[in-house]
Parts: structure tokens; C-alpha cells; sequence
């Protein structure tokens, strides 16, 4: 019988935080790259790039750990095992091996025990409860609770120190895959090593083990899956198989001893003799890279992707996201806060509009955004997001997006490093290439050639009550007043170094200046006119001479982000965050925003945002939202069209749909009371519809089938 596939996408889940170790630190991760799973009962432990998250089956319901609000050290989980006491064991990705007892976290590192690296990516128990864990470049280590005992190449027959997988059989054997060297058997005593020159092992890149209840291995290589019975090789791969992808990144085995096999070109499954392939275009997986995949009760499969988190039934899908956010990465670049409170998020993945309870993600595929690494944004009086990528300029007034590029304006370069815009509307554009004026019509550029432009590459902007400009550069920092062009550097004045990463100025028009760390200096400047003063490591509380952002605080106080870690300055007392200290979930604090609260949202380089404020983060209030009775809106679910009907007075300006991801699919402009929308090239699944009116906006849920 053909198998129906019901693609259900749960969006609505419960989500619980654990009890806070900070209430003023909260952070917001994209957790939907899914490293390892692991079954405890009715819960499912999902690690990912994001934190770990215990879900469970039953109810839906997730709790989201991570480095803010629980004991992990570190947010990126590599891989967990669970004992039989219900404790897990958690490999991090820099911070080495943690175990949770449901309640006490208790960290293990190269610093406080015999664990030879801080890189985990595999772990497995014996059924002594003896721990083996292995390390990236480290080797292998055993755990008895209070010994340890390490293993590498040049004390062991380990053939390489980079344990990439680890599988325990029957008899307590180890069998341990490594990232260069083949496949290493070890019996307590006795190593054997198996490699492509003594054995049938198709590659020696080993990713993935599982043994079946017959004792044979299963081993994904980098060049096809092995079967090896302790005597005989059988070679898969996709020249002689149903395989669809020779780079096995993880393999399971259910009840029945059908193998579950992941690659980075869909899921296989195979029973021995017949293989059936389950990709993206024809089942109910979330993206084709498919890595841990666990069997649960019943042989139901869960399987982690790249995108999220699918379980399959054997007859329907449905997927989990198994990220706290609507972030579609972690690597922020940009961030600002619009009168409304709106966040406003640049990543590599494309805009994030955050309003404090939906996430809207904005890329290439859903929206005239040009390309998906957005490295700056600003917003002018309007409303209008002017947003910066490495392929053009976007003009966006919340329905219409124009675009910007060399081919059709004066736009110098593609790559948009910095924007800054004055009280009349002009635009200041920063680009690899000069600096761009842009009155909504005009374009003016300046270069090292026609103009005081130190250098051509533009990080930075800021402009003074009066207009002026100052613009820092990669070579030194340019004071333009509209005529005339100052240029201040290491030669000619206080600055420590000339590469400008950041300008800020303040109430009294002292500009506050942020440089890299350079050979000669560089640190946080002061400068008011006439003095300078720097601010380094050596002279104050600035944790690292990097600094990547400086923002201002009503009453004054300075916020800088470093290399190293976030710093509070009041004008005397210096306070430093890290993740050391505080909640701060990684030390590189790329962006700094403060909202009307004085809530300070932080962008990190691979953590996500974090959110602090020292009175506690304030529950969030949303804005201008009119109830849901004024709206009708039918058939739901819906197959090819979807009805909108406003029964208060007012009209339908425009209407969004948006996935489970914050995506958003389709947007529809209007001028009357309702709309119909089409639904027909939209996936079936369980979408949010927001409707915007003259009277602000509303939310509502809808299904299609």
C-alpha cells in the first residue's frame, strides 16, 4: 500500500525556560543545526548549535537549556549519552564534557580533570557505567566516575587523535572511528586497527558506527558504508547501491534491523535488500543534510537535520523547529531598534524582524532583499529600513522593496559596510569602495582621490547634531563638514590605531571612537574637540583592545562590545561580561541596541543575541494589536484560496503569511475591507497570517491542507 505522507509543522509549542540562574540575561539562538539525539523515556534530548533542548514527545512541550540560563558552559552541543541513572553526559564543542543530574551541572575540562581536550564529539557508556569520550585532536579518554584514563597515538594503539565515533558491542569491545586513520578496535587490552591498506574499509574518515543485534558493524565513511561481520567487508556506495550520497554523516538501526542511513543528500532507509530514499521533495524532511538519527518506541525515527527536527512514524512527518527564536542564524551583523521597539537583525542568513512575540525572516527567496548576509542596517523618520548587504543596497518601507546596485545607481560597490542618515533624509552609505551620498535622487561619492578620504574602505559613520560627518575608516578616521575634510590618525592626533570599527557620539558631541586591535595600540578613544584619551587593558576595565561597537545609554553610561567581552562604562567605574560572569553566551559582542526598557540587545559573533538588563528583562508588551474578532477569515484550513474579511471599520492594507521558521512565504498588498489570498504554490502546514489595517495589525492561525 502507498504510504501517505502528512507533513505537519508544529509551531505552537509550549516553551519553557529552566529556572534562571540570572533573571537579567536572556538569549535568543538559532538552534536548528541538530548534532545529537538522544532517548530518555518520553523525552528526547536534541543537541544543537543553539543550546540543548529537552523535548517531550508527548506533549510537544520544550525546555530550552543554554549558557544564560542553566550550567552549560557552551551553547554549541557536539554530542550526549545517558547513563542508566537518567544522568547526561553532554560533549560541548569548546568547553568539554558536562553531566546533568536533572538538577546539578558539573563541568569537566582540560583545566579541572584528566580530560585531554575540550572538543567532545562523541561519547558512549559501557555497561560498567565507565564513560569513553572522544576528542577532537586529544584522543580518546575513559571515565570510572573518579579515574581517568587517556588514550592517544603515542601511548596506545589509537591510530589518530581526532575520535570522530564511538559504538561499544555486546562483549564491551570499543569500536572508535577517527577522523583520518580508519577504524580502531580496542578489547580492554588489544588494539586492531582497520584502514583502507589492511582492510575492506572503504575510506578512513569514519563518522558514524552502529552494530546490530548480530554483532555486525555498521561504519559510515566519507566513500560509502561498510558492513563488517569480524571477517567479511560489504562495500555500499552509490555506484552499487540504493545509497544516495557516499558521506555517511550518521546511522541507526531499528527493531526490525532495518538501517537508518543519514547523508547530506537525504535520509535511506535499508532492510537488506531494498532501499527507499526520503528527501525534502518527497516526504515531510526539513532539509536534505540529515545527521544523528535516534529510534524510539514504537520504531519511530527521529531523525535531525541541518534545519530542524523531523519524526517519522513509518506513514507521517512532522517537524519540530528546535530553536528559542525565530533567528535564521547565529552570526549577527547588524541590529537596530525602530520607534516601535522593533528589532531589527541582520545575520548571514537574511533580516529578522522581531516585534517581541513573531519572528519574520526576510531573504532572497521571500523578498526583494538582495542577498542574505546583511551586514547594516538604519532606519530613517518614515520608518523606511535601509539595509546593507554584500550584493547591493535595500530600500524597504515595510510592503515595497527597492534595490540598489552599481548597475543601476551610483552605488560604488556592492559590498554596504556601514549606513548613517541625516534629520533631512540623506543617506551616508559605507562601502569597500568610497563613500556614497544619496538624496533619494543624487548620488556623490567620495574616494582617496576626489576627497579627505584616509581610505576607500568604509566601517563606520556617525554625524553630529550640526551634520557633520565622521567617518572611520580602515587608515584613520575623517571629520567632513559638508566642505571640508579633517583626517585625524595615528600620526597627527590621540588615535591608537587607524582601523575604525566604530564612532558613537554622545549628548555633550564627544565622539567616542572603537579601533581594532593593532601591533602599535588600539582600544576604546575618547575625544572631545581638543583632548584625546584612550582606554585599553592596560589603563582600564576594557576587557580586549578590539572593540567592535560602543552605544550610549540615556544617563550616559558607555556599552562596548570587544573580542573579549562586553564592558560598562559610567565615566569612573568600569564593569566587564563575559561568559566567565555573567549570562554573556559568547565574548565576541559584535552589535549593542538598547531599548526604551533598557534592555540591552546584544549581537555575538556565533551565539545569537543576548539580552540584558540589571533590573531583570521586562515581560514584553506588544503594540497597536486589535483583537482577533474583528477579523474573519475562511476557509481554515484552506486548500487554494484563504478569505480575509475586517468587520470593524478601517481597511486591509496588506497581508503576510509566514512559516513555522518566521519565514515569510507570501505578501499581499490591499485597499478594501477584505482580500483573498492564494494559496495554491504555499506547502501544506500550519502557517501564521498577519493582517495589517489602518488600525494596526492582526494575528491569526491557519492551516493548509
Amino acid at each position: 500500500m502507498k504510504k501517505l505522507t502528512l507533513f505537519i509543522i508544529t509551531i505552537l509549542s509550549i516553551t519553557y525556560y529552566t529556572n534562571a540562574q540570572n533573571p537579567q540575561w536572556l538569549s535568543y539562538t538559532n538552534g536548528d543545526y541538530v548534532f545529537a539525539l538522544a532517548e530518555d523515556g518520553n523525552d528526547l534530548w536534541v543537541c544543537t548549535n543553539g543550546g540543548l533542548v529537552r523535548f517531550n514527545k508527548t506533549t510537544g512541550i520544550s525546555t530550552y537549556y543554554n549558557t544564560t540560563n542553566s550550567g552549560l558552559p557552551d551553547n554549541r552541543i557536539y554530542s550526549i549519552a545517558i547513563d542508566e541513572n537518567g544522568t547526561k553526559w553532554i560533549g560541548t564543542s569548546s568547553e568539554g564534557l558536562v553531566e546533568f543530574d536533572g538538577t546539578n551541572w558539573t563541568i569537566y575540562n582540560t583545566l579541572n580533570s584528566g580530560l585531554p581536550g575540550d572538543r567532545v564529539w562523541s561519547i558512549a557508556i559501557d555497561e560498567n557505567g565507565t564513560k569513553w569520550i572522544g576528542t577532537q585532536y586529544h584522543g580518546l579518554a575513559e571515565f570510572d566516575g573518579t579515574n581517568w584514563t587517556t588514550y592517544k597515538t603515542f601511548n596506545s594503539g589509537l591510530p589518530d587523535n581526532y575520535v570522530r565515533s564511538l559504538a561499544i558491542d555486546e562483549n564491551g569491545t570499543k569500536w572508535i572511528g577517527t577522523s583520518s586513520e580508519g577504524l580502531a578496535e580496542f578489547d580492554g587490552t588489544n588494539w586492531t586497527t582497520y584502514n583502507t591498506s589492511n582492510s575492506g574499509l572503504p575510506d578512513d574518515i569514519v563518522w558514524s558506527l552502529a552494530i546490530d543485534e548480530n554483532g555486525t558493524k555498521w561504519i559510515g565513511t566519507n566513500y560509502g558504508l561498510a558492513e563488517f561481520d569480524g571477517t567479511n567487508w560489504t562495500i555500499y556506495t552509490t555506484s552499487n547501491s540504493g545509497l544516495p550520497y557516499n558521506q555517511i554523516s550518521s546511522l541507526a538501526i531499528d527493531e526490525n534491523g532495518t538501517k537508518w542511513i543519514g547523508t547530506n543528500y537525504g535520509l535511506a532507509e535499508f532492510d537488506g535488500t531494498n532501499w527507499t530514499i526520503y528527501t525534502t521533495l518527497n516526504s515531510g524532511l526539513p532539509d536534505d543534510r540529515v545527521r544523528p538519527i535516534a529510534i524510539g518506541e514504537n520504531s519511530t525515527k527521529w531523525i535531525g537535520t541541518w534545519y530542524g527536527l523531523a519524526k517519522f512514524d513509518g506513514i507521517n512527518w512532522t517537524t519540530y523547529s528546535s530553536s528559542n527564536s525565530g533567528l535564521p542564524g547565529n552570526y549577527i551583523k547588524s541590529l537596530v531598534i525602530d520607534e516601535n521597539g522593533t528589532k531589527w537583525i541582520g545575520t548571514n542568513y537574511g533580516l529578522t524582524e522581531f516585534d517581541g512575540t513573531y519572528w519574520t525572516t526576510y531573504d532572497t527567496s521571500n523578498s526583494g532583499l538582495p542577498a542574505n548576509e546583511v551586514l547594516s542596517i538604519a532606519i530613517e523618520e518614515n520608518g523606511t529600513k535601509w539595509i546593507g548587504t554584500n550584493y547591493g543596497l535595500a530600500e524597504f518601507d515595510g510592503t515595497n522593496w527597492t534595490t540598489y546596485d552599481p548597475s543601476n545607481s551610483g552605488l560604488p560597490v556592492n559590498e554596504v559596510l556601514s549606513i548613517a542618515i541625516e534629520e533631512n533624509g540623506i543617506k551616508w552609505i559605507g562601502t569597500w569602495d568610497g563613500l556614497a551620498e544619496f538624496d533619494g535622487t543624487n548620488w556623490t561619492i567620495y574616494t582617496t582621490l576626489n576627497s579627505g578620504l584616509p581610505d576607500n574602505e568604509v566601517l563606520s559613520i556617525a554625524i553630529e547634531e550640526n551634520g557633520t560627518k565622521w567617518i572611520g575608516t580602515w587608515d584613520g578616521l575623517a571629520e567632513f563638514d559638508g566642505t571640508n575634510w579633517t583626517t585625524f590618525s595615528t600620526s597627527n592626533s590621540g588615535l591608537p590605531y587607524n582601523h575604525v570599527r566604530t564612532i558613537t557620539i554622545d549628548e555633550n558631541g564627544t565622539k567616542w571612537i572603537g579601533t581594532e586591535n593593532g601591533v602599535y595600540g588600539g582600544g576604546l578613544t575618547e575625544f572631545d574637540g581638543t583632548d584625546w584619551t584612550t582606554y585599553n587593558t592596560s589603563n582600564s576595565g576594557l576587557p580586549d583592545n578590539e572593540v567592535q561597537s560602543i552605544t550610549i545609554e540615556e544617563n550616559g553610561t558607555k556599552w562596548i562590545g570587544t573580542w573579549d567581552g562586553l564592558a560598562e562604562f559610567d565615566g569612573t567605574n568600569w564593569t566587564t561580561y563575559t561568559t566567565s560572569n555573567s549570562g554573556l553566551p559568547d565574548n565576541k559582542a559584535m552589535l549593542i541596541s538598547i531599548d526604551e526598557n533598557g534592555t540591552k540587545w546584544i549581537g555575538t559573533r556565533v551565539m545569537g543575541l543576548a539580552l540584558y538588563n540589571e533590573n531583570g528583562i521586562p515581560v514584553s508588551v506588544r503594540k497597536n494589536r486589535i483583537t482577533e474578532n474583528n477579523l474573519l477569515v475562511f476557509p481554515n484550513p484552506a486548500n487554494d484560496f484563504l478569505n480575509i474579511k475586517l468587520l470593524s471599520a478601517g481597511k486591509i492594507l496588506f497581508v503576510q503569511i509566514i512559516d513555522s521558521q518566521g519565514r515569510l512565504v507570501k505578501s499581499q498588498r490591499n485597499a478594501s475591507n477584505q482580500a483573498s489570498i492564494d494559496l495554491k504554490t504555499i506547502p501544506r502546514g500550519i502557517y501564521i497570517t498577519k493582517v495589517y489595517t489602518e488600525n494596526g495589525f492582526i494575528i491569526k492561525k491557519t492551516v493548509k491542507q
